[in-house]
């Protein structure tokens, strides 16, 4: 079955909704058309959900990247010289029509990246709200008045910084494209994005939804391939800033790249964050906090806790919750209303983390539940890339899956005793993307998430992304903000204006 872009939701769903799915039109896209790429370098694209060819992608090199900026430098020219109100009007539309679409673009993405349509629709909606936010705040943009002796005085004027690289990773591919193009295109920018290999498909979509919103063609563009791309991306002359969502390895490569031309990056990396559940908590929050922690998008995001320390006098009673909880997470086609855990994104990533389990188990580690490939009655879904989620209990924090990131539906539980020992633990890592505390002293809480060394922390909850809040990491996980007011900085540059209303004052 063949699926082209179409306004036609009905039309997408009948034909999502049957058994095969193929997706043929090119999934390149600059100066307000699909492309194509390079036709001799064509890599399948796999649907997670039944391990079938969903497409093949055409990957970019030297001279599609060099023709993608090129058009993203032309749109930059004109959208530059736009009021914020001028912007902000094209962002609404663009936003409304995301709306309109919002179950074509999450069924889409199911297809694309295995997780639950229920995520799917939730990832789309903070798309649009991003959007939405970003075009409220491309008005606002303003500089600073400072009077100066004499009558001089000097202002300073928050400026754009031209072309924007984006590089996204396949876990949120839809949300991220708009979580970095949203801010960009607010402050003046054009963008050039390149979707991870594993999940070229939704990106696109949002593309030729600006472009049909009014943009001017080329403002947001999409060049698809792997490594050599994103390498090509961020040494191109014309490419201002890179922003990258992904391994902290890859951020590493990233950096050094911009940093031959000196140029601005902000990098989302990885993560092993602590969660926090003190004896005093309310322990069924607590055990769906830990859920939500762990098991979103079959486990497979940044911010995870994996990491789920709790104190020794409630342990036995929240593994029995969580176990049970657990067990009863709902395993199958991720186009289903009822399903709460679909596919891994491919096969070689279900082994990584299979293997991960298999090494706990050597280091001492306890399964209690889960951690197995699981193959769904469906015959259409057999070859899909599936595991049951696993709960890990007899941690240790030398053990390699304490250690290291899973990106996985893997639960690490380890008990703590005191306050002063947990904090220490849990700040025992190179990373510090994110952290939690559940109780119900607030004392303790806001005592606690001051010494936790993680930039986005939650208080009696796990994972909440609002927009209107900044979202980065500590350490090596990361540079820079996602979302939030803040993030307008990393987007822009400051100039400053000295006028000097009297007589030069010369030395010479």
């Amino acid at each position: 079955m063949t699926v082209r872009s179409s306004n036609s939701v009905p039309e997408i769903f009948s034909l999502l909704s049957s058994g095969s799915v193929r997706i043929t039109e090119p999934l390149n896209f600059w100066a307000g058309k699909r492309r194509e790429g390079q036709k001799d370098n064509k890599e399948p694209v796999y649907e997670p959900s039944t391990g079938l060819v969903l497409c093949h992608l055409e990957p970019c090199g030297a001279a599609e990247v060099d023709q993608a900026v090129r058009a993203a430098k032309s749109a930059f020219g004109h959208w530059s010289r736009m009021s914020g109100m001028e912007r902000a009007r094209i962002m609404i539309e663009a936003a409304h029509m995301i709306e309109s679409r919002r179950e074509e673009i999450a069924r889409l993405e199911v297809v694309n990246n295995g997780k639950s349509i229920t995520e799917a629709r939730l990832d789309v909606d903070s798309a649009r709200l991003c959007i939405e936010y970003y075009a409220g705040l491309s008005s606002t943009m303003a500089g600073q008045h400072v009077q100066l002796p004499g009558g001089s005085f000097a202002y300073t004027r928050r400026e754009p910084l031209g072309v924007c690289a984006g590089i996204g990773a396949w876990n949120y591919p839809f949300q991220i494209a708009a979580w970095k193009s949203a801010p960009a295109l607010a402050c003046g920018n054009s963008m050039v994005f390149k979707p991870s290999p594993v999940t070229p498909v939704t990106a696109v979509m949002l593309a030729e939804i600006f472009t049909q919103a009014g943009a001017p063609d080329g403002l947001l563009n999409v060049v698809q391939g792997g490594q050599e791309t994103g390498r090509l991306l961020c040494h191109h002359p014309d490419v201002a800033k890179v922003s990258f969502t992904g391994s902290v390895p890859t951020g590493q490569k990233i950096m050094e790249m911009a940093s031959k031309g000196v140029k601005p990056v902000t990098l989302e990396l990885g993560g092993k964050s602590p969660l926090l559940i003190f004896q005093d908590s309310d322990l069924e929050n607590a055990v769906k906090g830990a859920l939500m922690a762990n098991f979103l998008s079959q486990g497979q995001v940044c911010s995870n806790g994996t990491r789920v320390f709790v104190h020794k006098d409630i342990l036995p009673e929240f593994l029995r919750e969580v176990v049970a909880r657990t067990k009863a997470i709902e395993i199958g086609d991720p186009l289903l209303e009822s399903t709460r855990m679909g596919a891994l994104v491919s096969r070689p990533h279900l082994s990584k983390v299979l293997a991960f389990v298999e090494q706990a188990k050597r280091e001492g580690a306890t399964v209690l539940c889960g951690g197995e490939p699981y193959v769904p009655s469906d015959p259409k879904l057999r070859g899909g890339y599936y595991m049951t989620p696993c709960v890990l209990g007899d941690c240790r924090d030398e053990m390699t899956c304490v250690k290291e990131e899973i990106f996985g539906p893997v639960m690490s539980v380890l008990s703590f005793e005191t306050e002063e020992e947990v904090l220490r633990r849990a700040n025992d890592t190179t990373m510090g993307l994110a952290a939690g505390v559940f109780t119900r002293d607030v004392r303790r809480a806001h005592r606690v998430v001051e010494q936790l060394k993680a930039g986005s922390c939650f208080i009696n909850n796990y994972n909440v992304t609002p927009v209107e809040v900044p979202f980065g990491g500590f350490k090596m996980s990361g540079i820079g903000r996602e979302n939030g007011q803040v993030t307008i900085e990393y987007y822009s540059q400051l100039k400053t204006v000295f006028v000097e209303m009297g007589d030069v004052d010369s030395l010479f």
